[in-house]
């Protein structure tokens, strides 16, 4: 039977399908609603940082005595987890270092494992069923049909002996849904902690102008107003970064999502002059010139993104410097692929260590960064985090104090004022 949400309601959106929109005013900051992860996964790489099933960070956590490899606030926590992780408790300990199964994998064989054992609609599923979620299985391209492929392969491999999996055709379907309506868990500075699944969220369409934004308390997710609504107003996220411009915007969408946005920034282009920042020079710059550093920048985007976790930091600070080198002959320092390759830099250089590098960039991109994003970004949150983060470090704490109160101010409406995170960041606050 149908559940719902109070002052939301399911509805069918013109030339979008499905949809959700208000039944009531919200006002900005708001929580719209909260929803319980269907399933969701850590990633190794947090592994030992945070509790593998409530998401909580913590210095002192306990291992799993058999495999070694998972960790847990305490036996609670060890016990909730446990009819998800015993999918993988033996596998990892039998196959020890050949034991790679992707993120989505491990999302998947714990979706599969959860739907085996299920009686009832779960807390996750109110307006949406995980079985309804669109899966565009048949726009899927052959590229994307590969890797599918491999993932079930693996799946095979990894999981056969504790789940039972269902015919090839169901299991592509599945892939196909998680990859359209995956949602990464991240952190307050924006760090990939793991990858879950929300159906009643994802019945949430995409704008480019959105009016609620998704942040995460724990492993739930939470929707909170950006802008005054009024009742029928549609709620709408962003699913990609809105920083580019759109045209790119929209490849994106349709290489993801299988979408053309039409929302009214799409159609009026207005921000692009100011993301596409050409430098003023006394000698114009030739069109073809400005096409052709556009198409080796978009490259250059695209090709960092590869090689990232293949080259060393050293290695990836060179490409990203000389990049930005040869994109400065033509673009200012405000165009968003000069600020990319600037944040990419900058990250490089906080896991060198290097922090008055790091500092050097991030003053670049802050100002640029509160222009192109929309109000309450939290990639212009994070930013202020990064930065008043290194600045205490430094022990310039005025201008640290000065970054957390800017970062509060959009953490209040997209986290909600009693967010863990704030809690945190008003303490680190008091005691400097």
């Amino acid at each position: 039977m149908t559940g719902s949400i109070g002052g939301l309601e399911r509805f069918d959106s013109p030339g979008k399908g499905r949809g959700l929109r208000v039944t009531r005013p919200f006002k900005v900051g708001e929580l719209l609603f909260s929803s319980p992860a269907y399933a969701c996964v850590l990633s190794v790489k947090e592994r030992g940082c945070y509790c593998e099933f409530c998401f909580t960070r913590k210095e002192s956590l306990a291992r799993c005595g058999k495999c070694k490899k998972a960790f847990y606030c305490n036996a609670k926590c060890q016990k909730g987890d446990w009819s998800f992780h015993k999918l993988e408790c033996s596998a990892m300990t039998a196959f020890r270092e050949n034991w790679c199964p992707s993120e989505i994998s491990r999302l998947v064989a714990r979706i599969l494992a959860k739907k085996k054992t299920q009686k009832e609609r779960s807390g996750s599923e109110k307006i949406l069923t995980i079985g309804e979620m669109q899966s565009h299985v048949e726009d899927v391209d052959n590229e994307r049909r590969e890797m599918n492929e491999a993932e079930i392969a693996a799946l095979h491999r990894f999981y056969s002996k504790h789940l039972e999996l269902p015919d090839h055709k169901d299991l592509l379907t599945l892939f196909s849904q998680v990859a359209c309506n995956g949602f990464t868990i991240e952190d307050d500075e924006l760090s990939h902690l793991g990858t879950a699944i929300y159906p009643d969220v994802a019945l949430i369409n995409h704008s480019c102008l959105p009016s609620v934004i998704v942040t995460y308390n724990g492993t739930s997710a939470e929707v909170r107003a950006v802008q005054d609504m009024k009742p029928g107003d549609e709620v709408l996220i962003s699913y990609i970064d809105l920083l580019y411009p759109t045209d790119d915007r929209n490849n994106r969408l349709r290489e993801t999502y299988y979408f053309t946005c039409d929302c009214k920034e799409c159609k009026s282009k207005s921000k692009d002059n100011a993301k596409l920042k050409v430098r003023k020079q006394s000698d114009p710059i030739e069109q073809d010139v400005i096409s052709n550093m556009m198409r080796y920048a978009r490259k250059t985007v695209r090709e960092f993104r590869a090689l990232k976790g293949i080259k060393t930091p050293s290695e990836l600070l060179e490409m990203c410097e000389q990049s930005l080198e040869e994109m400065g002959a033509v673009f200012d320092d405000s165009n968003v692929y000069m600020l990319h390759m600037m944040y990419q830099a900058m990250g490089i250089c906080i896991h060198m260590q290097d922090a008055d590098s790091a500092i050097r960039y991030g003053e670049k991109i802050l100002k640029p960064y509160s222009q192109l994003y929309p109000p309450y970004s939290l990639n212009v949150s994070s930013m202020y985090l990064k930065l008043g983060r290194l600045y205490m470090g430094l022990e310039r704490y005025s201008m640290g104090i000065s970054a957390f109160k800017k970062a509060m101010t959009i953490m209040e409406v997209a986290h909600g004022k009693d967010h863990l995170y704030l809690t945190e960041l008003r303490k680190d606050m008091v005691q400097k």
